[in-house]
């Protein structure tokens, strides 16, 4: 026969499941109940109604290094992506460039799924999700690592940190938009914003080839404001690819089954990173012609220098000269002083002014323009025409 609880024991029980029950709703600075069951903030709730944007809609980040940003895009009831909010990653480890090998503290870019199961609700850094890497880009390359997050605590060891009351956020907007249908959302991490002024600046960069191709990516949203379909084929990623023999699979090192992309979207990216391309040629054939000039400039007034510390020293023989003539005159007979051999214009011939060169003959040369050169037009406008995407499944 069982042994009944004594009273004192069922108090405890009882008081014990109290505790938990309070312990679950009690209030910390961010809120009340269990941290991945807490709503969106009101801020984020006054956003979503000025953008025409439903809490359960889909949802997209984009992280950008550099810049320290994590963006969150948000359908509209148009179909198409809006900005919905851009927080500043409170940390991130390593340099520009992609995650590469275990322990090297690099943080990842590329293109992820985020899917439910990779939701941590029980994070040591408050509330996490795992981007998945690697991913079949990067399992292509043989590259490697675990535990690669977004997270709160603001701590980094190749992860992407926020705050706590940012990832609160930040998850709660995903955990809606899985009620609301979404069976995964798209991370794009990048080294930086991908436009024409960024690519040039970092052209010399190892990683540029790799970063040319998460550009065409980025492009595609660009222009779509759609998050595109990825693919990966010939150890590269492709974007929105409509496989023109149906069931045919893309395999990360396989060669690339025959594919197309939708007409209008292929030549609204193909515009794009054309005017992109000419405009990082252009920046650099501007920064190859300051160098010039800058050298050039360097080059004369050493010349100058030159001359000057030349024409110091034939001065200072010529000076030494004359004294040693007028010392022997001095000791031969004492003659007048103009009897002295004229050296006053050797001396006047010595220190003469050089005659001045015209502003217009060396600053003409080293500071022309040259010919008028057309200012950049600001890129990643979406082309209205340009179809959705097929839908994901």
């Amino acid at each position: 026969m069982a042994g009944r609880i004594g009273g004192g024991s069922r108090k405890a029980i009882v008081a014990g499941s109290l505790a938990l029950v309070l312990a679950g709703c009690q209030a910390d600075e961010l809120g009340y109940g269990p941290k991945h069951l807490r709503q969106v903030s009101s801020d984020v709730k006054a956003r979503l109604d000025q953008l025409d944007m439903s809490l359960s809609s889909p949802i997209m980040l984009r992280i950008y290094k550099q810049e320290s940003e994590l963006e969150v895009w948000k359908q509209t009831r148009s179909g198409r992506y809006a900005l919905l909010d851009t927080f500043e990653i409170c940390k991130w480890s390593g340099k520009l460039g992609p995650k590469k090998k275990e322990g090297d503290r690099q943080a990842p870019e590329g293109f992820y799924e985020i899917t439910p199961a990779l939701m941590n609700p029980n994070s040591s850094y408050h509330l996490a999700f795992n981007l998945g890497y690697p991913n079949k880009f990067d399992r292509a390359y043989g590259r490697t690592g675990s535990n690669l997050m977004v997270h709160g605590a603001c701590s980094s060891r190749g992860c992407y940190a926020m705050t706590d009351a940012q990832v609160q956020d930040i998850y709660a907007l995903a955990r809606e938009s899985f009620k609301g249908g979404q069976r995964s959302f798209q991370v794009q991490a990048f080294p930086f914003h991908m436009t024409a002024e960024n690519m040039a600046k970092h052209r010399d960069d190892e990683n540029y080839g790799f970063w040319q191709m998460l550009k065409r990516g980025y492009d595609h949203f660009e222009v779509t404001k759609t998050p595109p379909k990825i693919d990966v084929c010939e150890k590269r990623y492709v974007f929105d690819a409509v496989p023109l023999v149906e069931g045919v699979p893309f395999r990360a090192t396989a060669k690339c089954p025959a594919f197309e992309v939708p007409a209008s979207v292929a030549r609204a990216v193909e515009k794009k990173q054309l005017k992109d391309e000419a405009e990082v040629t252009r920046i650099a054939e501007a920064e190859a012609r300051s160098k010039r000039r800058e050298e050039a400039i360097a080059s004369f007034f050493g010349a100058d220098t030159d001359k000057d510390d030349a024409a110091a020293v034939g001065d200072s023989t010529q000076t030494a000269s004359t004294d040693a003539g007028a010392g022997a005159e001095t000791a031969t007979a004492s003659a007048p002083m103009s009897a002295v051999p004229a050296v006053a214009p050797a001396r006047e011939q010595a220190f003469a002014a050089t005659p001045e060169k015209s502003s217009g003959s060396f600053f003409g040369r080293f500071f022309s323009s040259g010919d008028k050169e057309a200012s950049a037009t600001p890129s990643g406008v979406a082309d209205p025409d340009a179809p959705r995407p097929a839908a994901k499944p």
